[in-house]
């Protein structure tokens, strides 16, 4: 990502921020020219040169449809997009004069059973069974099985094959048009079986190529006897959906463990981490990749893109798309990003609950939606990758280098008394970023490159021009193998570099006063398997701070920078050591933040010291200073003494941006030796979380409660629930257009709540309704947002019994948005 650098995207502009104007819905994928210029910037390896078309028998005559791009959209089950390319009334066959006379002695399909539904065989042996569609879906890679009913009997010298087609100029060479001859061997891994012929029903086994192409196919039946030859009308309910399979150790995206699978690829929901190293929130996302309509905004994104369906079958292609895809730029992608605080023209990054309702708005309405930050980025690639059927994980990165000249350092700059120099300071330090893992074979690389690999749909630096980043290796960036692709330069200057600080001199050059080897990438984590614990993952993006092997591969890495001799040059006279406490502050309270200086040499210092307090974005953009201090302070052999500035909320408050976090400077000199003092300082301030209680509504109305310390109830598929949300208002002001927002898979769909205001102080309590219509342990998350207060969110679980007679599925469960919901009730805390 070195070429066509771009400033921070969340860095304050001169002049306010206007979102981009959103285009209007594409009817169809361009992929003769958009297409195609991305895949020569991007994955020339793609590019899908044009092959032959040898058929089994007659091309399909009539329209053919996409088999994606809005094919899938809810509500439109049955139009000509889903494939139905043949004239005639359903069931009526076609022959090879294409005149539809069905003759004596043809053998005629009259219907398949492809077992789709969600308890049959094939969903559940595939893993598919949680995907709320009553298509088929299957994993490639591995068997589905099919019932054929004929005209008559099946016998030996009959012909039969299956065909299944993608796309609108469907190729043999492509693997865009499969032909599947019945008791034939297939090519490319297909194959089709004869298991028993029962009369005119034939059941067949159908062997998937675990290099198949990932998408929505249009499936027929041909046939062919003495007497002609006879086709299977196209029929929208008979599309397959074929996925990536982490089962199938022939798949590049093969995953051997199953409790990674349980993990990676099916569980519904996870953990977010955001915050400071030393304070670190967390927040429940709902990526509902199985939620209906979900599985078809995956494929509309692919389509959107414009990428070639040949290219479809490639985990390093699909995953280099989708970081590309999920932020708008360059592609009118999901999501806008927005780091300027102002978000009336959409929705708070800190708001949303979950992927699904920015999926469904994207694939409903064609419009990029408003507004996301690397969180909800990251959130969303994780739902997109899952339902795909590629392992990927949320993974935050704490103190994130954004380098924006490729020096694989942290420059900082500061003037002659050692104050910074913002206008010089181009590179940041953001308190927290966050990216995605996805696990994959890397046969485009040499081996020992395989495994996880950093995918980041955040739009920060270009990578061949466009906005994306990865998929790069995990273990390239741990050794700081920076000419790896993809992209390796620019993640491992946010896990690895080195901050340094330059000062300028007098006569306006600057020299590195201080070289900080162990301020980036400080804590890496993502969620446990298995459990809601935080799983701590910095060693296998980084060896051990200050071992051989870590030094190494930072200089590695820089060798190969804008600066490769930057460290020939550096002063080392340090014996007093600064460390930076700062308390646990609530959001609406007093706060005191001390700087602790010790002398650890022999001789006595004295310490001229600057602090420098402001807010700041967690990208690390600051805004002006607040408030400062200045001390000389004396510190004996072996002594420490404490500085301690305290802040008022009235002196804080007046300054506060997105999620609370404040920056404090530390600088200064010792006179007795003219080291250099130089510290950041990161912390912030906690928001209160929503307290969620449920009832289970039983059929005569009467309410039982239950929470999650003690179920007295059970909350049951196809029966309403009712959920309680207890809010209090920490800040002594009033709380204007407060939204509500409620979603869970298989529980609620995404569902938007306007209650109005809240006063200083209140406490409030409102209940809302649902309907389960999957069983299991369920989780329901809800936040809070307003133009005073955001990142209030809270989160329960839910065990959903299974309803009497049989299981329950509805995909009617619109979202209802913007109601204007009365509280239950309000008091004061």
């Amino acid at each position: 990502m070195t070429d066509g650098s771009r400033s921070d995207v969340g860095r304050w502009g001169g002049s306010s921020w206007q979102p981009s104007v959103t285009p209007s819905p594409e009817p169809e994928p361009d992929t003769r020219s958009r297409g195609r210029s991305f895949w020569a910037r991007c994955c020339s390896c793609c590019s899908c040169r044009g092959g032959a078309d040898d058929d089994w028998g007659p091309e399909p005559a009539g329209p053919r449809g996409s088999g994606s791009r809005g094919s899938g959209r809810p509500g439109s089950r049955g139009s000509g997009s889903r494939g139905s390319g043949r004239p005639g009334s359903r069931g009526s066959g076609v022959n090879a004069a294409g005149d539809g006379v069905i003759r004596d002695g043809m053998l005629v399909v009259t219907g398949v059973d492809l077992m789709s539904g969600r308890s049959d065989q094939n969903r559940r042996e595939h893993h598919t069974e949680e995907y709320e569609y009553d298509d088929l879906i299957i994993r490639r890679g591995q068997p589905f099985y099919l019932t054929v009913s004929l005209s008559r009997s099946y016998s030996s010298s009959d012909r039969m094959a299956l065909e299944l087609l993608i796309g609108a100029n469907p190729e043999i060479g492509k693997g865009t048009h499969v032909i599947i001859p019945v008791g034939k061997g297939g090519s490319g891994g297909w194959k089709a079986q004869v298991v028993k012929s029962n009369g005119q029903h034939v059941d067949l086994k159908v062997h998937v190529s675990a290099n198949a192409i990932v998408g929505k196919f249009r499936f027929t039946v041909r046939t062919r006897t003495d007497a002609g030859e006879f086709q299977l009308p196209f029929d929208p309910r008979n599309e397959i959906y074929i996925l990536f399979n982490p089962w199938c150790s022939d798949d590049p995206v093969y995953v051997e463990h199953e409790s990674w699978r349980q993990e990676y690829v099916l569980n519904e929901s996870g953990r977010i981490y955001y915050g400071t190293e030393a304070q670190i929130g967390e927040r429940t996302w709902n990526y509902g990749q199985f939620d209906h309509g979900v599985l078809d905004a995956c494929l509309y994104i692919l389509d959107r893109r414009g990428m070639p369906y040949a290219g479809r079958g490639d985990p390093v292609s699909v995953s280099r798309v989708i970081s590309a895809m999920v932020n708008s730029l360059d592609d009118n992608g999901v999501l806008i990003g927005n780091w300027s605080g102002d978000y009336s023209r959409g929705t708070n990054p800190s708001a949303w609950v979950g992927s699904v309702e920015i999926l469904l708005s994207y694939l409903r309405t064609g419009y990029s939606v408003p507004y996301g930050q690397c969180w909800v980025f990251a959130g969303v690639t994780t739902t997109v990758l899952r339902c795909l059927g590629i392992a990927t994980r949320t993974v935050t990165n704490y103190n994130s280098a954004h380098d924006t000249d490729t020096s694989l350092t942290m420059d900082i700059y500061f003037d002659e008394n050692m104050k910074p120099l913002e206008h010089l300071n181009r590179d940041s330090v953001w308190n927290f970023h966050v990216w995605n893992d996805c696990w994959m074979r890397r046969s485009d690389l040499q081996s020992g490159f395989d495994g996880w690999q950093v995918v980041d749909a955040t739009p920060q630096e270009t990578s061949s021009g466009i906005f994306c980043c990865g998929p790069c290796s995990v273990e390239s960036i741990k050794n700081g193998l920076v000419y790896m692709k993809y992209d390796t330069p620019f993640i491992f200057a946010e896990v690895n570099s080195d901050k340094v600080y330059w000062q300028r001199q007098d006569d306006g050059s600057f020299k590195i006063v201080y070289v900080e080897e162990k301020a980036i990438g400080t804590l890496i984590c993502t969620k446990a398997i298995g459990s809601n614990m935080r799983e701590d993952i910095t060693h296998i993006y980084k060896h051990p701070e200050g071992s051989d092997a870590e030094r190494k591969a930072v200089e590695t890495a820089a060798a190969h920078g804008s600066k490769p001799n930057i460290y020939s040059n550096r002063d080392s006279a340090e014996d007093v050591s600064v460390q930076v406490e700062s308390q646990d502050a609530v959001m609406g309270q007093d706060l005191v933040v001390s700087v602790v200086l010790t002398n650890r040499g022999s001789s006595r210092r004295t310490v001229k010291l600057h602090l420098y307090l402001s807010v700041t974005f967690y990208t690390g953009v600051t805004g002006p200073v607040f408030k400062d201090s200045k001390k000389e302070v004396a510190l004996s052999p072996g002594s420490s003494e404490r500085v301690a500035l305290p802040v008022a909320y009235s002196e804080y408050r007046p300054h506060l941006v997105d999620q609370g976090a404040m920056l404090l400077n530390v600088s200064g000199h010792v006179k007795e030796n003219g080291q250099v003092i130089a510290k950041q300082h990161t912390f912030r301030l906690r928001t209160p979380d929503l307290s969620l209680t449920v009832w289970a509504i039983e059929t005569n109305f009467t309410w039982v409660m239950f929470s999650l310390s003690q179920v007295l109830g059970a909350a049951v598929v196809g029966q309403e629930t009712e959920v309680q949300i207890i809010f209090r208002n920490p800040l002594p002001v009033t709380l204007t257009k407060v939204v509500f927002r409620l979603e869970g898979s298989g529980l609620q769909r995404p569902k938007v709540l306007n209650v109005g205001d809240i006063g200083g102080n209140e406490t409030v309590t409102l209940r809302q309704t649902f309907v389960p219509v999957r069983p299991g342990r369920r989780q329901l998350i809800a936040s809070l947002d307003s133009p005073q207060l955001s990142q209030v969110h809270g989160v329960i679980e839910v065990d959903v019994a299974p309803a009497s007679g049989g299981n329950f599925f509805s995909s009617d469960r619109g979202s209802r948005s913007g109601e204007n919901v009365p509280m239950v009730s309000r008091g004061e805390a």
